[in-house]
Order: structure tokens, then C-alpha cells, then sequence
């Protein structure tokens, strides 16, 4: 059955997505005010994660999605072939997240995973648009009390969850648009984080080929009379 729309209410609808999309330029502007310090980021996790500490990332709702979508990015690949690295999705084991839920409250779900999971050194990244949700408020509690570094992405600030963190990015676009701008920070933080992982395998690669040249230079002349 093909579904009749009427003038009147095509209009509606036309309008409705037009209005949607006008609001984009607005979200790329305010990502491009934020830009650094994406770029920031991604060259510290890179400096932590090539030292094999590990990313933890959670949120709720289309939050978690985004979560569980950085998590994949980073164990498998985003653009090119690279080395695989270590990030958990909160969100992701629902065992856990069950079983957390109905012995400790579903505000803790999120802080009794970073108590199990997080290293000194490590890095937290809170999703949420609204950034107030208390689960990732004492997510942010728990990994400060470990020495864990805590990055939030948030809709428009002020906001608890981005004055509990380290650094946070408060995007001052309606939630939708917000939402859609955490994905799109999410993207452009993996790129700036291949890039510096690039970086830094190529100056050790220099670094290899370096020393392999000095110890043939230093390296005693095998030829000699015996």
C-alpha cells in the first residue's frame, strides 16, 4: 500500500526536515570553535594508548551507541590499517550492566565498571547530552579518586558532568543537533588520532633505522687478516 500524503502535510514534513538540516550549519560552527581542542585530545590518547593504557567511554541512550561506536573504532580500525588499541564501552556488557543495576542502582552501573576496569593513566570520555545524568556524574567521581583523566562531550554549558571532568566540549546546539555533533566530534577525533599514531610510528621507525645504522658503523671490522 503506498501511503497518500496530502499537499498540505507533504508541506509539513518538508518543513519539518528542512528545519531539521538548517540547524547543521549552526552544529558545524560550533565544532569548528571546538576543533583544537579535539585535536588536543587525540594526541593525548594517542600518547596514552600507545603506552598501553586503555580508553573507557559511556553514556546513555544514543549516548551509549556513540560509546560503543568510538570503542569499536579504536580495538578495530577507523579509516586505514593500524595497530589495534584497548577501549571498553560501558554500555556494551549487559550482564553487567543488569546485575550492577539491581544489586547497586542503575546511578552506579557506570562507577563500579570504572572501579573494576580503570588504571591510573587511563582515559574516561562521558557522552551525554543533557550532562547531567548522575550514573556518569559518579563515573567521573570514581575515576578521579584512581588517577584517571576525564573528557566529556555535552550538550549546552554549563554543565555538572563538564565542571566533574578534566576537559569537556559543551556544544551549544538543540539535543538533536548536539547528539549528532558528539558523532561527528567522535569521527574527527579518531582522525586526529590515526594521524598522531602515524606520527609516532614513523619516528619510531626513524629511530630503528637510526640505531641500526650506528651499530654498523661502530660494529667491528669483520675483514680482518686473521
Amino acid at each position: 500500500m503506498t501511503l497518500q500524503l496530502t499537499p498540505d502535510l507533504r508541506a509539513d514534513t518538508r518543513r519539518a526536515v528542512a528545519d531539521h538540516l538548517s540547524g547543521l550549519a549552526a552544529l558545524a560552527a560550533e565544532l569548528e570553535r571546538h576543533q583544537d581542542r579535539i585535536a588536543a585530545w587525540a594526541d593525548e590518547l594517542a600518547a596514552r594508548l600507545d603506552d598501553r593504557r586503555r580508553l573507557l567511554v559511556a553514556g546513555n541512550g544514543g549516548s551509549a551507541a556513540e560509546a560503543q561506536h568510538l570503542a569499536a573504532e579504536l580495538v578495530g580500525r577507523f579509516a586505514a590499517e593500524r595497530r589495534a588499541f584497548s577501549a571498553i564501552a560501558l554500555t556494551a556488557e549487559t550482564s553487567s550492566l543488569t546485575a550492577l543495576g539491581n544489586d547497586y542502582g542503575y546511578e552506579r552501573v557506570f562507577a563500579r565498571q570504572v572501579e573494576a576496569h580503570a588504571r591510573p593513566g587511563d582515559v574516561l570520555l562521558l557522552l551525554s547530552t543533557s550532562g547531567r545524568s548522575p550514573n556518569l556524574l559518579l563515573a567521573a567521581d570514581a575515576a578521579r579518586s584512581i588517577g584517571v583523566t576525564t573528557w566529556a562531550l555535552t550538550g549546552t554549558g554549563p554543565t555538572p558532568l563538564a565542571q566533574a571532568c578534566d576537559d569537556a566540549i559543551e556544544l551549544s546546539n538543540p539535543a538533536p543537533h548536539a547528539q549528532e555533533g558528539h558523532l561527528i566530534a567522535i569521527h574527527a577525533l579518531c582522525c586526529a588520532f590515526d594521524a598522531a599514531i602515524a606520527r609516532a610510528d614513523a619516528a619510531c621507525a626513524e629511530l630503528a633505522r637510526a640505531d641500526l645504522a650506528r651499530a654498523r658503523r661502530t660494529r667491528p671490522d669483520e675483514r680482518r687478516p686473521r
